[in-house]
């Protein structure tokens, strides 16, 4: 660490004293339950972040089943406890929650993991932030000792997957489990599909499972992480396109793992890891990936400063100067959360003060702007000891004026067939980290086949900072043109780079819609199934609706 980083850290430090506050009294109705972790999202779908906490007493044995709490957000970060009207009868020894549309009607699911041998559940939002557990017909039943359930396309077909922790019939803390996959249907409903997909055995006492793209390629590769010792080992697994994983990664020693967070800490464009507990003697253990594709990592824990021997519990990455870089927030068992400040070039020297002091246990921390007024704020959730009382500290520092990074947009690259949908991923990141990413204002595919991309369509979340949208079918030979556009909580936009694409084939006639030089019932099908749409393709009189118009003119083409 430089003299030049140093004093920089100290003016740092003077600036960012206090910089976030606990204000749980006037924005956190007072509460005494044991919470193991958190979830944010929009639930209601009125523009804020609403939040759910994943409760259920017991550490070692199972204790007393509690609810899920959901605190709906009035738009100014106060919130109010509506478990009750919104969640009504559900209760269960949670460990975790996540959100995400797992039936692609445009809302926020809720699934929900459970230790001691006890079902997941799935809670469907109706749309309006009320929930209903579906869990007897949408997910596999039988009990599982889950630490944590996550959410993602794992296998590129435009619907979530759920993947989840398992440490077999006892507990989280079992020796006899395997973590399970299983596979959307489309509709929300969800088969295991563990043996086919993941690699055979054991993993014991799992704490936490991370989908991410460890190598760039735009699918979501898998990180188990154990919280057992030597010679134990957590593991990353790489994702082949399909949804099928492959071990045999080599991965810095590690033993004690309570979770792991993935973010760019040294802007080369690729993830880092951090495992927090899971280092020397309980440290925090930093890994690089030193090659960009995910199949080299080296441990640079050193570069947190200081890396204390102590009982900690998560970790999210967040720029809290608005410098661009990824600072790093640590939640601490029975002291004060630390906070750190990166150089960046992912060295990480703790700034002392620059949050409101606390003797409170935290078990999982998560970041979001809950008030609105562009700074990114910090919730924790109390377990294991202490009062239970979970907090959130507003952020009173800069405000978020930097754009997204569009670091990966997918280039399409079609084979011989012509007239087909193009599915596009993109890579998305921003000013903060969590399981499934940061909260975007939208994510939309522009697309054209001129000069201006004149069209625009919504693109979904596929987990942890990866978006998928499909560009529509086009008549063979055309020359197509797509960018992404991200914008961020604050407002923030930005553009990806503009790509391009031909459809094989020459053309021919306009009712040749899959380009193989004849009209026939082929391309009758291709126009049915987008028959009252304004897919560009089967509108092949271009009045911006595929209706009998159309049907007529490929009809009387029919055959030539």
């Amino acid at each position: 660490m430089t003299l030049a980083w140093l004093a920089m850290l100290a003016a740092a430090q003077a600036a960012l004293a206090q910089q976030f506050a606990d204000q749980t009294a006037v924005r956190f109705p007072t509460q005494a339950e044991y919470t193991n972790y958190i979830a944010v999202g929009d639930i209601d779908g009125d523009g804020d972040l609403d939040i759910c906490f994943a409760n259920g007493g017991g550490y070692s044995s199972l204790g007393t089943l509690l609810k899920p709490r959901l605190y709906v957000n009035s738009g100014s970060g106060v919130f109010t406890d509506e478990t009750d009207a919104r969640a009504a009868g559900v209760t269960g020894c949670f460990r975790s929650a996540e959100f995400g549309d797992v039936d692609g009607d445009g809302d926020l699911d809720l699934v929900l993991a459970q230790d001691f041998n006890r079902p997941a559940k799935l809670l469907i939002n109706s749309g309006n932030g009320t929930f209903a557990d579906q869990s007897a017909v949408r997910i596999p039943s039988g009990g599982l000792s889950s630490a944590r359930a996550t959410l993602g396309d794992v296998d590129h077909d435009g619907d979530l997957d759920i993947a989840l922790c398992n440490s077999g019939t006892s507990s989280r803390f079992g020796t006899n489990g395997q973590p399970r996959l299983w596979i959307n249907s489309g509709s929300g409903v969800f088969t295991d599909e563990t043996a086919s997909r993941l690699p055979a055995g054991n993993i014991s006492q799992q704490m936490d499972v991370l989908l991410f793209d460890a190598d760039g390629d735009l699918d979501l590769d898998m990180f188990v992480a154990t919280r057992a010792t030597a010679p134990a080992q957590s593991r990353l697994w790489r994702n082949d396109g399909t949804g099928r994983f492959t071990g045999g990664v080599s991965f810095p020693s590690d033993a004690s793992a309570y979770a792991y967070d993935a973010g760019d800490i040294d802007g080369d464009g690729d993830l880092d890891l951090i495992g927090v507990n899971a280092g020397t003697s309980n440290r925090e253990l930093l890994v690089r990936n030193t090659d960009g594709v995910g199949a080299s990592w080296t441990d640079i824990s050193s570069s947190i400063s200081p890396n204390p021997t102590t009982d900690d519990n998560d970790s999210k990455f967040v720029d809290i100067d608005n410098d661009g870089d990824l600072d790093l927030v640590i939640a601490v068992l029975g002291s004060s959360k630390r906070i750190y400040a990166n150089s960046g070039a992912g060295a990480f020297a703790q700034l002392t003060g620059a949050i409101t002091a606390s003797t409170d246990s935290s078990l999982d921390i998560k970041v979001g702007d809950f008030d609105g007024d562009g700074r990114y704020d910090l919730v924790t959730a109390q377990g294991e000891s202490g009062q239970f009382q979970n907090r959130i500290y507003m952020n009173t520092g800069a405000v978020d004026t930097r754009p997204p990074t569009i670091a990966i947009t997918e280039q399409v690259v079609p084979g011989s067939e012509a007239g087909v949908p193009r599915p596009v991923r993109v890579a998305v990141r921003d000013a903060y980290t969590s399981h499934m990413g940061f909260h975007a204002r939208s994510v939309t595919l522009r697309h054209g086949t001129g000069d201006a991309l004149d069209n625009a369509l919504p693109m979904s979340l596929s987990g942890n900072g990866i978006w998928r949208g499909t560009l529509p079918a086009r008549p063979a030979g055309s020359s197509v043109r797509y960018s992404v556009r991200a914008v961020d909580a604050a407002g923030n936009v930005a553009d990806g780079p503009v790509l391009a694409y031909t459809e094989p084939g020459t053309g021919g006639h306009p009712a040749d819609l899959n380009g193989d030089g004849a009209v026939d019932g082929f391309d009758l099908t291709i126009l049915l199934a987008a028959y009252g749409t304004g897919l560009p393709g089967p509108d092949i009189n271009r009045d911006g609706i595929v209706n009998g118009f159309d049907l007529a003119a490929l009809l009387a083409a029919f055959g030539s």
